[in-house]
């Protein structure tokens, strides 16, 4: 995720849930006499967000959009998934949205809200390791309540997009909303004539009937629930081609895509770049949604990157800064989408390479030096670790305040922590460091602990010490190579401020 200023495995998944799990969730798991309880996998930052008992397989979402984006649609969500424990109630997150019939295996089930959960009770206990199918009659609301939170669905200026990071997927529809649950997706949407609909991997079927189109799209790769796009509106979707045969497809309001055309055509190029850092690019296909909103944020939506469209069209951007920032949502996609953290506390693994990478094409490619920036980044680091934690301990958001845990100790302060490691183990050990990352955890999620493990084992040298004050001190270590370098010397990094990050 870019901020602005303008507004495992299954096996390792089950492992991770019951390793967070408090003895108090447990009892409430196989308790039936107790009332309907959120839940909560005990994440530090997001201590309700997901659910214990389960590890979902796949989701299968199906919306029908009214051509309104005032107006809930109507879906339906479908959840495979395996019981990790015995349950007789099962917890999903979901709020902002109307439920009209729940099924467990088939057979009706009874259903009740407690605070952002939707407790199911089916008609028969589930015994552990046994496969089940919860599909979800409701409405998915992309208007928040007076005084509610935003997320979820995004309305732009011709329909809908979504932005679910870190914690608003359940707004849009049930789920395990937290990424160590990844899944496969398959997702449809039914539209009116003149609107197209858009969604995660690749499209497997069009289905025009009478008035409406009915577009579905299948991953071929899991997914966290907060990577989920799905946009609709009247758009055009423009096709080229990225390295060794990527199918690239961008996704435009129609009546602007001479306009930005210039900007989409820069993609495949930019893939290979950062093929040529990190590896083969991980996922099935890749694009750019540029919508017509005002979201104050890009997002690495897997496959389809979500932008404004004013950062393509605003001339007070230089073209090296938006250069910089398309690359940003693309590292990601290696770098928390491929590779996804296990908790939100493992946020710096995500901002920090996404910003490092960032950084270094613009160094690359915009004549920005590198050192400037990470010396501007020096100097401000006490102040950001003061401020909002060190890059691998943030505090948590306060007031439900979603974006609360973007601050710059995880973008520029975890690129910092990226650049103090390759000073101290040098470029080619790093470079081995990032492949070796990228390719051992693709498709999974990984934490903190998991990259200090890697970088020890690739410098056959036990770097916990040095990462120790890097990712958790409440001051900044010297940075090797670079004595003279103090804090307060910087007032600001070298980026636009009119999209600095909060």
């Amino acid at each position: 995720m870019q901020l602005t200023s303008r507004t495992g495995t299954p096996r390792t998944r089950r492992r991770l849930k019951a390793a967070l799990l408090a003895s108090a969730v447990s009892v409430c798991l196989v308790a039936a006499s107790a009332p309907p309880t959120p839940l909560g996998v005990g994440d530090r930052l997001f201590p309700h967000l997901g659910n214990p008992g389960y590890d979902v397989a796949s989701y299968d979402l199906a919306f029908t959009y009214s051509g309104d984006n005032g107006k809930p649609l109507q879906a339906v969500t479908t959840i495979d998934a395996w019981t990790t424990t015995a349950l007789n109630r099962v917890n999903l997150d979901f709020d902002r949205g109307e439920v009209a019939s729940v099924e467990v295996n088939g057979m009706p089930a009874e259903y009740a809200d407690a605070g952002q959960d939707l407790v199911i009770t089916p008609d028969a206990p589930l015994p552990e390791g046994s496969w089940m199918r919860i599909t979800v009659r409701h409405t998915s609301d992309p208007v928040p309540a007076k005084g509610g939170r935003s997320g979820g669905w995004v309305r732009t200026g011709d329909g809908l997009a979504m932005a679910n990071q870190a914690d608003a997927a359940h707004l849009a529809f049930p789920c395990n909303d937290h990424p160590s649950d990844k899944a496969m997706f398959t997702i449809r949407v039914t539209a009116p004539q003149g609107h197209t609909a858009v969604a995660n991997g690749l499209r497997s079927a069009v289905v025009r009937a009478g008035k409406s189109t009915t577009w579905t799209y299948r991953t071929q790769h899991p997914m966290a629930t907060e990577l989920a796009q799905i946009s609709i509106g009247r758009s055009t979707v423009l096709h080229r081609t990225g390295p060794r045969g990527l199918p690239v497809r961008d996704v435009v309001p129609t009546q602007h895509r001479a306009q930005l055309e210039p900007w989409l055509k820069k993609t495949p190029d930019q893939i290979a770049w950062m093929e040529e850092k990190v590896g083969p690019y991980p996922f099935e296909t890749y694009g750019v949604l540029m919508a017509d909103a005002a979201t104050g944020f890009e997002l690495e939506t897997q496959t389809l990157s979500l932008f404004e469209k004013e950062l393509f069209t605003n001339p007070a951007f230089p073209e090296w800064y938006v250069d910089s920032i398309m690359v940003h949502e693309l590292a990601h996609q290696w770098f928390g989408d491929s590779v996804t953290p296990r908790t939100w506390s493992d946020l710096w693994l995500n901002e920090g390479h996404a910003t490092w990478y960032e950084a270094l094409y613009a160094a690359e490619k915009g004549d920005r030096p590198l050192a400037a920036r990470m010396k501007a980044a020096y100097g401000a680091s006490d102040r950001w670790r003061a401020a909002g934690g060190a890059p691998a301990a943030p505090r948590a958001p306060k007031d439900g305040d979603r974006f609360g845990i973007f601050r710059p100790n995880v973008y520029d302060g975890g690129a910092l922590v990226l650049y103090a490691l390759r000073q101290e183990i040098g470029h080619t050990a790093f470079e081995r460091l990032e492949r070796a990352w990228v390719s051992r955890h693709q498709d999974s999620t990984a934490t903190t602990d998991d990259f200090v493990q890697l970088a020890s084992d690739i410098t056959r040298r036990d770097l916990t010490g040095f990462f120790r004050g890097w990712l958790y001190g409440e001051k900044t270590p010297p940075m090797p190579g670079h004595p003279d370098w103090k804090q307060g010397t910087a007032a600001k990094l070298p980026d636009p401020g009119s999209r600095a990050r909060p």
